[in-house]
Protein backbone atom coordinates (compact mmCIF):
# COMPACT_ATOMS: atom_id res chain seq x y z
CA UNK A 1 0.00 0.00 0.00
CA UNK A 2 1.45 3.35 -1.06
CA UNK A 3 1.85 5.91 1.75
CA UNK A 4 -0.44 8.92 1.78
CA UNK A 5 2.27 11.46 0.99
CA UNK A 6 3.55 9.79 -2.22
CA UNK A 7 0.98 11.34 -4.56
CA UNK A 8 1.36 14.77 -2.97
CA UNK A 9 5.10 14.57 -3.55
CA UNK A 10 4.70 13.59 -7.21
CA UNK A 11 2.23 16.42 -7.85
CA UNK A 12 4.44 19.05 -6.22
CA UNK A 13 1.85 19.79 -3.53
CA UNK A 14 4.09 18.50 -0.75
CA UNK A 15 6.84 20.89 -1.82
CA UNK A 16 4.40 23.81 -1.93
CA UNK A 17 3.14 23.05 1.57
CA UNK A 18 6.68 22.70 2.88
CA UNK A 19 7.77 26.04 1.41
CA UNK A 20 4.74 27.83 2.87
CA UNK A 21 5.17 26.22 6.28
CA UNK A 22 8.90 27.01 6.49
CA UNK A 23 8.29 30.62 5.44
CA UNK A 24 5.70 30.93 8.22
CA UNK A 25 8.41 30.16 10.79
CA UNK A 26 9.28 33.86 10.52
CA UNK A 27 6.15 34.48 12.63
CA UNK A 28 5.76 31.07 14.19
CA UNK A 29 2.23 29.90 14.94
CA UNK A 30 3.04 26.25 14.35
CA UNK A 31 1.27 25.05 17.47
CA UNK A 32 -1.47 26.32 19.82
CA UNK A 33 1.00 28.56 21.70
CA UNK A 34 1.24 30.83 18.62
CA UNK A 35 4.43 32.41 19.97
CA UNK A 36 4.96 34.66 16.95
CA UNK A 37 8.77 34.46 17.16
CA UNK A 38 11.06 34.51 14.11
CA UNK A 39 12.46 31.00 14.15
CA UNK A 40 14.08 31.51 10.74
CA UNK A 41 16.50 33.97 12.35
CA UNK A 42 17.11 31.75 15.38
CA UNK A 43 14.53 33.07 17.83
CA UNK A 44 12.80 30.48 19.96
CA UNK A 45 9.44 30.35 21.71
CA UNK A 46 7.84 27.92 24.11
CA UNK A 47 9.35 24.82 22.46
CA UNK A 48 12.91 26.19 22.55
CA UNK A 49 13.66 25.09 18.96
CA UNK A 50 14.69 27.43 16.15
CA UNK A 51 15.00 26.98 12.39
CA UNK A 52 16.14 23.36 12.40
CA UNK A 53 14.65 20.35 14.16
CA UNK A 54 16.65 18.76 16.96
CA UNK A 55 16.94 14.96 16.79
CA UNK A 56 17.75 13.11 19.99
CA UNK A 57 17.87 9.58 18.56
CA UNK A 58 16.40 7.31 15.91
CA UNK A 59 16.09 3.64 15.06
CA UNK A 60 13.89 0.54 15.48
CA UNK A 61 11.75 0.67 18.62
CA UNK A 62 9.93 -2.34 20.05
CA UNK A 63 8.09 -0.68 22.93
CA UNK A 64 5.25 0.78 20.88
CA UNK A 65 1.82 -0.76 20.31
CA UNK A 66 1.87 -4.18 18.56
CA UNK A 67 0.39 -2.97 15.21
CA UNK A 68 3.25 -0.49 14.91
CA UNK A 69 6.05 -2.77 16.06
CA UNK A 70 5.34 -5.97 14.14
CA UNK A 71 8.45 -8.07 13.71
CA UNK A 72 10.89 -5.37 12.61
CA UNK A 73 10.10 -2.49 14.93
CA UNK A 74 8.70 0.99 14.60
CA UNK A 75 11.19 3.43 13.09
CA UNK A 76 11.12 6.10 15.76
CA UNK A 77 12.70 9.53 15.37
CA UNK A 78 12.76 11.29 18.74
CA UNK A 79 12.68 15.08 18.46
CA UNK A 80 14.10 17.25 21.21
CA UNK A 81 12.02 20.11 22.51
CA UNK A 82 8.27 19.97 23.04
CA UNK A 83 5.22 22.20 23.05
CA UNK A 84 4.21 20.84 26.47
CA UNK A 85 6.14 20.92 29.75
CA UNK A 86 4.84 18.01 31.77
CA UNK A 87 6.19 18.10 35.32
CA UNK A 88 6.38 14.29 35.32
CA UNK A 89 7.91 13.80 31.85
CA UNK A 90 9.90 10.57 31.63
CA UNK A 91 11.94 12.03 28.74
CA UNK A 92 12.58 15.45 30.27
CA UNK A 93 16.21 15.44 29.14
CA UNK A 94 14.95 15.39 25.56
CA UNK A 95 11.73 17.35 25.83
CA UNK A 96 12.73 20.14 28.21
CA UNK A 97 16.50 20.12 28.32
CA UNK A 98 16.49 19.68 24.52
CA UNK A 99 19.36 17.24 24.30
CA UNK A 100 19.64 16.57 20.59
CA UNK A 101 21.51 17.67 17.50
CA UNK A 102 20.26 20.10 14.88
CA UNK A 103 19.53 18.64 11.44
CA UNK A 104 18.53 20.51 8.31
CA UNK A 105 15.95 19.20 5.83
CA UNK A 106 18.46 17.05 3.98
CA UNK A 107 19.77 15.57 7.19
CA UNK A 108 16.31 14.71 8.46
CA UNK A 109 15.37 13.21 5.11
CA UNK A 110 18.46 10.99 5.29
CA UNK A 111 17.43 9.82 8.77
CA UNK A 112 13.99 8.84 7.43
CA UNK A 113 15.65 6.87 4.65
CA UNK A 114 18.03 5.17 7.10
CA UNK A 115 15.07 4.05 9.19
CA UNK A 116 13.58 2.51 6.04
CA UNK A 117 16.89 0.79 5.27
CA UNK A 118 16.84 -0.68 8.81
CA UNK A 119 13.70 -2.60 7.82
CA UNK A 120 11.26 -0.79 10.11
CA UNK A 121 7.53 -0.94 9.40
CA UNK A 122 7.01 2.83 9.56
CA UNK A 123 8.59 6.21 10.24
CA UNK A 124 7.40 7.19 13.72
CA UNK A 125 7.80 10.92 14.46
CA UNK A 126 7.88 11.34 18.25
CA UNK A 127 6.96 14.78 19.65
CA UNK A 128 6.62 16.47 16.25
CA UNK A 129 4.08 19.24 16.97
CA UNK A 130 6.67 22.04 17.07
CA UNK A 131 8.56 20.94 13.93
CA UNK A 132 5.79 20.36 11.37
CA UNK A 133 7.38 22.71 8.78
CA UNK A 134 10.73 20.97 9.10
CA UNK A 135 9.05 17.57 8.74
CA UNK A 136 7.30 18.58 5.53
CA UNK A 137 10.55 19.96 4.14
CA UNK A 138 12.40 16.72 4.90
CA UNK A 139 9.59 14.42 3.80
CA UNK A 140 9.48 16.00 0.35
CA UNK A 141 13.18 15.23 -0.10
CA UNK A 142 12.93 11.73 1.36
CA UNK A 143 9.91 10.76 -0.77
CA UNK A 144 11.71 11.97 -3.89
CA UNK A 145 14.58 9.65 -2.94
CA UNK A 146 12.38 6.59 -2.43
CA UNK A 147 10.83 6.75 1.05
CA UNK A 148 7.73 4.55 1.01
CA UNK A 149 7.00 3.77 4.65
CA UNK A 150 3.77 4.85 6.39
CA UNK A 151 4.21 8.04 8.39
CA UNK A 152 3.24 8.02 12.09
CA UNK A 153 2.56 11.35 13.83
CA UNK A 154 3.13 10.63 17.53
CA UNK A 155 2.13 13.74 19.49
CA UNK A 156 0.98 14.90 22.90
CA UNK A 157 -2.38 15.84 21.41
CA UNK A 158 -1.70 19.57 21.73
CA UNK A 159 -1.82 20.30 18.01
CA UNK A 160 -3.18 23.23 16.02
CA UNK A 161 -5.81 22.76 13.34
CA UNK A 162 -3.66 24.83 10.95
CA UNK A 163 -0.73 22.45 11.33
CA UNK A 164 -2.99 19.43 10.96
CA UNK A 165 -4.37 20.96 7.77
CA UNK A 166 -0.86 20.95 6.34
CA UNK A 167 -0.62 17.25 7.25
CA UNK A 168 -3.91 16.27 5.59
CA UNK A 169 -3.05 13.60 3.03
CA UNK A 170 0.50 13.41 4.41
CA UNK A 171 0.16 11.42 7.65
CA UNK A 172 -0.95 7.79 7.47
CA UNK A 173 -1.26 7.07 11.20
CA UNK A 174 -1.98 9.58 13.93
CA UNK A 175 -0.95 8.53 17.43
CA UNK A 176 -1.94 11.32 19.81
CA UNK A 177 -2.12 11.38 23.57
CA UNK A 178 -5.44 12.27 25.16
CA UNK A 179 -3.99 13.39 28.47
CA UNK A 180 -6.52 15.41 30.44
CA UNK A 181 -10.21 16.17 30.81
CA UNK A 182 -9.65 19.22 33.01
CA UNK A 183 -8.04 22.49 31.93
CA UNK A 184 -6.83 23.46 35.40
CA UNK A 185 -5.03 20.14 35.84
CA UNK A 186 -3.40 20.49 32.41
CA UNK A 187 -2.24 24.02 33.22
CA UNK A 188 -0.85 22.94 36.58
CA UNK A 189 1.03 19.83 35.51
CA UNK A 190 1.77 20.33 31.79
CA UNK A 191 1.90 24.14 31.54
CA UNK A 192 -0.50 24.48 28.61
CA UNK A 193 -3.74 26.38 28.27
CA UNK A 194 -7.06 24.90 27.11
CA UNK A 195 -5.63 21.42 26.66
CA UNK A 196 -8.98 19.56 26.73
CA UNK A 197 -10.60 21.74 24.06
CA UNK A 198 -7.50 21.87 21.88
CA UNK A 199 -6.95 18.11 22.16
CA UNK A 200 -10.56 17.31 21.31
CA UNK A 201 -10.55 19.54 18.22
CA UNK A 202 -7.23 18.07 17.11
CA UNK A 203 -8.32 14.45 17.57
CA UNK A 204 -11.55 15.09 15.68
CA UNK A 205 -9.55 16.47 12.77
CA UNK A 206 -7.09 13.58 12.88
CA UNK A 207 -9.97 11.12 12.83
CA UNK A 208 -11.60 12.96 9.93
CA UNK A 209 -8.39 12.59 7.96
CA UNK A 210 -7.54 8.94 8.59
CA UNK A 211 -10.42 7.23 10.43
CA UNK A 212 -10.11 4.23 12.72
CA UNK A 213 -7.00 2.08 12.71
CA UNK A 214 -6.65 -0.34 9.79
CA UNK A 215 -4.07 -3.10 9.58
CA UNK A 216 -2.71 -5.48 6.96
CA UNK A 217 -1.28 -8.76 8.24
CA UNK A 218 -1.41 -7.26 11.73
CA UNK A 219 0.61 -4.15 10.81
CA UNK A 220 -0.91 -0.67 11.00
CA UNK A 221 -1.26 1.03 7.61
CA UNK A 222 -3.70 3.88 8.28
CA UNK A 223 -5.87 5.36 11.03
CA UNK A 224 -5.53 6.39 14.66
CA UNK A 225 -3.97 4.96 17.80
CA UNK A 226 -4.98 6.96 20.88
CA UNK A 227 -3.02 6.86 24.12
CA UNK A 228 -4.31 7.74 27.56
CA UNK A 229 -2.05 7.69 30.62
CA UNK A 230 -3.90 7.01 33.87
CA UNK A 231 -2.69 9.33 36.65
CA UNK A 232 -3.01 8.97 40.43
CA UNK A 233 -6.04 10.42 42.20
CA UNK A 234 -8.03 10.57 38.96
CA UNK A 235 -6.08 13.64 37.80
CA UNK A 236 -6.23 12.64 34.12
CA UNK A 237 -10.04 12.56 34.21
CA UNK A 238 -9.96 9.17 32.51
CA UNK A 239 -13.71 8.62 32.30
CA UNK A 240 -14.29 12.00 30.66
CA UNK A 241 -11.48 11.45 28.16
CA UNK A 242 -12.73 7.98 27.27
CA UNK A 243 -16.31 9.23 26.96
CA UNK A 244 -15.13 11.83 24.44
CA UNK A 245 -13.38 9.14 22.39
CA UNK A 246 -16.41 6.84 22.43
CA UNK A 247 -19.07 9.47 21.82
CA UNK A 248 -17.34 11.97 19.54
CA UNK A 249 -14.76 9.91 17.65
CA UNK A 250 -15.66 6.22 17.38
CA UNK A 251 -16.32 3.23 19.57
CA UNK A 252 -14.04 1.38 17.16
CA UNK A 253 -11.12 3.58 18.18
CA UNK A 254 -7.92 1.72 19.00
CA UNK A 255 -7.06 2.95 22.51
CA UNK A 256 -4.04 2.23 24.68
CA UNK A 257 -4.94 2.88 28.32
CA UNK A 258 -1.51 3.04 29.92
CA UNK A 259 -0.58 2.08 33.47
CA UNK A 260 3.12 2.99 33.43
CA UNK A 261 2.95 6.34 35.21
CA UNK A 262 5.78 6.83 37.66
CA UNK A 263 6.98 9.95 39.50
CA UNK A 264 9.69 11.68 37.47
CA UNK A 265 11.37 15.03 36.85
CA UNK A 266 9.85 17.91 38.84
CA UNK A 267 7.61 15.58 40.84
CA UNK A 268 10.74 13.98 42.29
CA UNK A 269 12.43 17.34 42.79
CA UNK A 270 9.46 18.74 44.74
CA UNK A 271 7.13 15.90 45.77
CA UNK A 272 5.11 18.07 48.15
CA UNK A 273 2.69 20.91 47.44
CA UNK A 274 0.93 20.67 44.10
CA UNK A 275 2.93 17.54 43.18
CA UNK A 276 1.86 15.56 46.23
CA UNK A 277 -0.90 13.60 44.37
CA UNK A 278 1.60 12.63 41.67
CA UNK A 279 4.28 11.39 44.03
CA UNK A 280 3.23 7.74 43.71
CA UNK A 281 2.44 5.19 41.04
CA UNK A 282 -1.19 4.41 40.25
CA UNK A 283 -2.87 1.55 42.06
CA UNK A 284 -4.27 -1.57 40.47
CA UNK A 285 -7.77 -0.39 41.32
CA UNK A 286 -7.23 2.96 39.58
CA UNK A 287 -6.13 1.21 36.42
CA UNK A 288 -8.97 -1.32 36.51
CA UNK A 289 -11.48 1.49 36.94
CA UNK A 290 -10.18 3.13 33.76
CA UNK A 291 -10.43 -0.13 31.83
CA UNK A 292 -13.92 -0.73 33.14
CA UNK A 293 -14.98 2.78 32.13
CA UNK A 294 -13.68 2.20 28.60
CA UNK A 295 -15.55 -1.09 28.21
CA UNK A 296 -18.77 0.33 29.67
CA UNK A 297 -18.60 3.11 27.05
CA UNK A 298 -18.32 0.56 24.25
CA UNK A 299 -14.62 0.92 23.53
CA UNK A 300 -13.55 -2.58 22.59
CA UNK A 301 -10.25 -2.19 20.73
CA UNK A 302 -8.01 -1.77 23.74
CA UNK A 303 -4.28 -2.32 23.27
CA UNK A 304 -2.80 -5.35 24.97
Amino acid sequence: MEPSYAELQRSGELSRRADAAVSALADCRCCPHECGVDRLSGETGFCGVGRHALVASYGPHFGEEPPLVGRRGSGTIFFAGCNMRCDYCQNHDISQERRGHAVDGRGLADIMLRVQDMGCHNVNLVSPSHVVPQLLEALDLAAADGLRLPLVYNSGGYDSLAALGLLDGVVDIYMPDAKYDDDAVARSFSNVKDYPGTMRSALKEMHRQVGDLRTEDGIAVRGMVIRHLVLPEGLAGSEGVLRFIADELSRDSYVNIMDQYRPEWKVLLSPQGKHRPLARRISGDEYRQALQAARSLGLHRLAR
